[in-house]
């Protein structure tokens, strides 16, 4: 690792400027595409920063130095200095925004500083809310505490879920004003990922027509960040961009089944906040559900619902349908693009279908295929029974967890063994009936080890609404260890964490009242 000092901007913010500090193995693949697909620029310093959190464990994880996280580093994550290495910049892209072509968008507050090595192989670098660039639309390019707080904790959350995500380095806070719907503080996240492409790069080049952008960026993703294209490629007569589509349509459609079975809505699915690599990206209006509602809005911002939870998975296909639109030019073969689409059709029914069989335990037994479609009746028949009475999602099917493992304990079956489960719903005798069903599958002898596997596939900890509340307002108050005991709980979310059960009760009645927007 070599060394190098910290360069500073000439800001009355900024403290006196560090000596010799480590800096990160930078390697900017990205930059090499040339100055068509971004805009070199600084980020734009902040007023008094200061530590909200620091992800040791992802540090580690990633085997950066700990000195990243010492308080001469925290002013080039502030945005008030850089790295020696770093080439920060600002990428364009469009996109479909609720459905509407929204044309020219791009990155407005969030400035890629380059793209480090490390032991989970390179990972690019963002300051989110790091200030203006060309692609702000007017906007003042930060990000405010509030916002801040819910992505560090819901990425590392959706992690810890085993989720597909961009990740949650460090979480810098300041007291300089920033106007939303109120005068609010504002924030700098740093987050990581393989690379923050998304739909909406693709769909910039395709609509102005410039295929040699297009083209180039296409082979990037492929040669960088998935080079199985060019195996997939057999698959579609050697075309390397139908096997790109596919890809990029197979991790999605697993994406999205895992949202779907843990109750997550993403609040705002436009096209420009679709991860090429099939992450969860961009945290804005989220939420996991409490009470469950095929048709609950998590957005303020969606009168209409379109990014209702129940439409997601549609929604994703739609959005899948304007890559391929945009990769249209690459493929060059109307049918064959309309053929890599039909995958999603057969295979997020699958894993969806799968994730919710982990639910129940069943991943562990011989299933044909009649007996998988049984399963699936199970699945809608407890999950309409849920809806008809809003029962909080994340308990019920923990709740459901726990109980099987007691009744594993037990020589015979009864309908106290279940009560954890029952006392969820008023229609007993309608989740009773559904119990036997259930247990008739699944065979009482096989109960220890399928409660085990459902207590590692139902988590006890989600980031409800009102626990990320209750870290927003106390650290506006400037006290930011709420932050690390959520995020202690949320990375190993499947875990009892003794002591801390009133995490995992039910939501209080002030969190229905609670409202998110897109602002941010």
């Amino acid at each position: 690792m070599s060394s190098a000092p910290l360069e500073t901007h000439a800001s009355p913010h900024h403290a006196n400027p560090p000596h010799d500090l480590p800096v990160l193995d930078w390697t900017h693949r990205l930059t090499q595409l040339g100055p068509r697909f971004f805009t070199p620029l600084q980020p734009t310093p902040v007023a008094a920063p200061r530590w909200a959190a620091r992800n040791e464990a992802l540090r580690t994880e990633l085997g950066w130095p700990a000195e990243l996280f010492d308080d001469d580093h925290l002013q080039a994550f502030a945005g008030n200095a850089l790295m020696v290495g770093s080439q920060p910049l600002a990428t364009v892209y469009s996109g479909h925004q609720f459905g509407q072509w929204a044309g020219q968008l791009g990155d407005g507050r969030a400035i890629w500083l380059g793209e480090a090595a490390s032991q989970l192989g390179p990972q690019e670098i963002q300051l989110k809310g790091a200030g203006r660039t060309p692609y702000s639309r007017g906007g003042d390019g930060r990000a405010v505490l509030r916002s801040s707080i819910r992505e560090y904790l819901c990425s590392e959350a959706m992690h810890g879920l085993g989720i597909p995500t961009t990740r949650a380095l460090c979480l810098v806070a300041s007291p300089e004003p920033v106007r939303r719907e109120t005068l609010e503080s504002a924030a700098v996240v740093a987050r990581v990922a393989p690379s923050f492409l998304r739909f909406g790069h693709f769909e910039h080049f395709s609509a102005q027509g410039d295929t040699d952008s297009l083209r180039t960026l296409a082979d990037h993703a492929i040669a960088h960040h998935m080079p199985e294209c060019k195996e997939r490629a057999e698959r579609w007569q050697g075309n390397v961009y139908a096997a790109l589509l596919d890809e990029v349509q197979e991790r999605t459609a697993k994406l999205l089944a895992q949202w779907q079975a843990v109750g997550f809505c993403h609040g705002v699915m436009n096209t420009d906040n679709m991860s090429l690599l099939g992450l969860t990206i961009d945290y804005g209006p989220f939420q996991f559900m409490d009470g469950f509602d095929p048709g609950h809005i998590c957005n303020h911002s969606d009168p209409q619902g379109r990014y209702a939870y129940g439409r997601q998975p549609n929604v994703a296909y739609w959005n899948l349908y304007c890559l391929a639109q945009a990769l249209a030019p690459l493929i060059d073969d109307h049918e064959m693009t309309l053929q890599v689409l039909e995958g999603y059709k057969t295979l997020f029914p699958r894993d969806l279908g799968d994730a919710m069989r982990a639910k129940l335990g069943l991943t562990g037994v011989l299933a044909s295929e009649s007996e998988r479609e049984a399963d699936w009746t199970l699945v809608e028949d407890v999950m309409q029974l849920m809806a008809a009475e809003k029962v909080d999602f994340t308990l019920f099917w923990r709740q459901l967890s726990q109980a099987v493992v007691q009744q594993s304990q037990a020589t015979t079956l009864t309908d106290a063994g279940w009560s954890a489960v029952t006392d969820l719903v008023l229609d007993r005798p309608r989740l009773l009936a559904w119990l036997a069903r259930f247990a008739a599958r699944a065979g009482h002898t096989h109960f220890a080890a399928m409660g085990q596997n459902m207590l590692r596939t139902n988590p006890k900890f989600v980031l409800r609404n009102h626990l990320a509340e209750i870290a927003i307002r106390q650290a506006q108050a400037g006290d930011f260890s709420e932050i690390e005991t959520l995020h202690t709980l949320l990375k190993s979310p499947f875990d009892e964490h003794p002591g801390f059960e009133a995490y995992a009760d039910l939501p209080p009645d002030w969190a229905d009242q609670l409202e998110i927007s897109c602002s941010s």
